[in-house]
């Protein structure tokens, strides 16, 4: 508009000066032409201009945008605290790998100082595989060659480590990411964690043998209680049948013969229906432990002398090793019996020629003395001849429920443990020794009081 006005203004000057001019009519003629051109120039203007504000649009809406971000990263960079205290809180480590110089730098390691390893920045790989169990070695290679190709966009791996200069094994366990990757869309750098899982690893190796132990006594007890039937239901059918078969006998030693067989499955009734009682009140949590002193040599001739028909039937003498100076051990009277009783039962059941032997010994410790309160141990065993027990059988496990080395001998398989059982109960244990076809000898030890 201002251009225009003094375009006007100057053809107004130029009609004053020269009026009567020819040559002043044909330069204005001329002018009137160049007038029209402002007319163009406001027409071709305001499309730019317009364009020019919509620019003016974009460039702030971009400027806005980049402020934004810088003020998300500042935030970032202000707070590196929250950062540290997860890692903290959670035991982590982090490390980055450059895959163009194949090195590994760890940062904020915050893994527990024992058992942990650390390395200085700009590590080559090859030391950090070099930790590494030979059956976790190329597996974390495979998973890391992955991701530096680009097959895998993270991992997530469990390893064991030896520390350096030490044979401690540890679990670690590895999350990994891409971070970077150049314009050709190449893996540059690698991001990951690690953290210490050697509790995690001891909570499901337990589980595992829990579960293990779980289904073994599942079975076990299957077969327990499978077998059951068959252990009830023979000596009811030989008293039963013994008892229908005493009054047609004929003479007085048939009728002695029957009534000794009729005893005998008695006792083997009796015995069994002990066991499951017994084992009942053990699981219940048992009866109290009730100390006193009382004569071992006593103990060991009751003991004998409740075998003593089974020894006249059988022909295997039972033999008591008593001691002048009788021992008196303060201890529950009861459960030391009934262990003696389930070795004594086994002794008869798998000796059929030579001897069963009562014992005791007292076996001296490194920390008894007259002042102290422990006076040494107390082992008291039961020695036989028979066939005895292969040697990969000689071990806890014989001692466990429902355990029996020959399934076509008669039993249930709960007699050593309960003998276990009442053992620890009074603070006490139970073990094994034998030979095949030589003998066997079982002991309980009870601490001297």
């Amino acid at each position: 508009m201002f251009f225009s006005f003094i375009f006007h203004f100057f053809c107004l000057l130029l009609r004053q000066l020269y009026r009567q001019d020819m040559a002043y009519n044909v330069f204005l003629f001329a002018m009137r032409d160049l007038w029209r051109l402002d007319i163009m120039v406001w027409i071709a203007g305001v499309p730019l201009l317009a364009c020019a504000v919509v620019l003016l649009y974009f460039q702030l809406r971009r400027r806005r945008m980049y402020k934004k971000s810088l003020s998300y990263l500042s935030g970032m960079q202000r707070h590196p605290v929250e950062y540290d205290l997860v890692l903290k809180v959670m035991k982590m480590a982090i490390w980055r790998i450059d895959v163009r110089t194949q090195t590994i730098t760890f940062e904020s390691d915050f893994r527990d100082v024992v058992g942990s390893f650390h390395f200085p920045p700009n590590t080559p790989l090859e030391q950090f595989y070099e930790l590494m169990q030979p059956q976790s070695r190329s597996q974390i290679q495979r998973a890391l060659k992955d991701l530096m190709e680009g097959n895998l966009d993270e991992a997530h791996e469990q390893f064991q480590v030896r520390l350096p200069h030490s044979d401690q094994i540890h679990w670690e366990e590895a999350y990994a990411t891409i971070e970077k990757r150049d314009l050709n869309g190449k893996v540059q750098v690698i991001v990951g964690t690690l953290t210490l899982i050697d509790n995690q690893k001891e909570i499901e190796r337990a589980l595992i043998e829990a579960r293990n132990h779980a289904e073994e006594s599942d079975r076990l007890k299957t077969a327990f209680l499978a077998n059951m039937s068959h252990e009830i239901r023979t000596p009811l059918n030989a008293i039963v049948g013994f008892s229908d078969v005493l009054p047609m006998a004929q003479s007085d030693e048939e009728r002695a013969e029957l009534v000794s067989l009729i005893r005998q499955n008695n006792a083997r009734l009796l015995r069994l229906f002990d066991d499951m009682a017994n084992m009942s009140k053990l699981e219940a949590g048992g009866d109290t432990v009730k100390k006193d002193h009382f004569n071992l040599n006593q103990l060991l001739m009751e003991v004998a002398d409740s075998f003593a028909e089974k020894s006249k039937a059988t022909g295997v003498n039972i033999v008591v090793e008593t001691k002048p100076d009788a021992v008196q051990p303060f201890s529950d009277r009861y459960r030391i019996r009934e262990i003696l009783n389930q070795f004594m039962d086994n002794a008869m059941k798998f000796t059929t020629k030579g001897s069963v032997t009562l014992g005791y010994q007292v076996i001296a410790t490194p920390h008894s003395d007259q002042r102290s309160e422990n006076k040494g141990l107390l082992r008291i065993w039961v020695r036989d001849t028979g066939r005895g027990i292969p040697a990969s059988h000689c071990n806890e496990h014989i001692f466990e429920r429902f355990v029996k080395i020959d399934e076509f001998v008669p039993g249930t398989g709960l007699g050593l443990s309960i003998s276990r059982s009442l053992a620890m109960s009074i603070g006490g244990k139970v073990g094994v020794e034998s030979k095949q076809n030589v003998g066997s000898l079982f002991w309980v030890e009870i601490p001297l009081e």
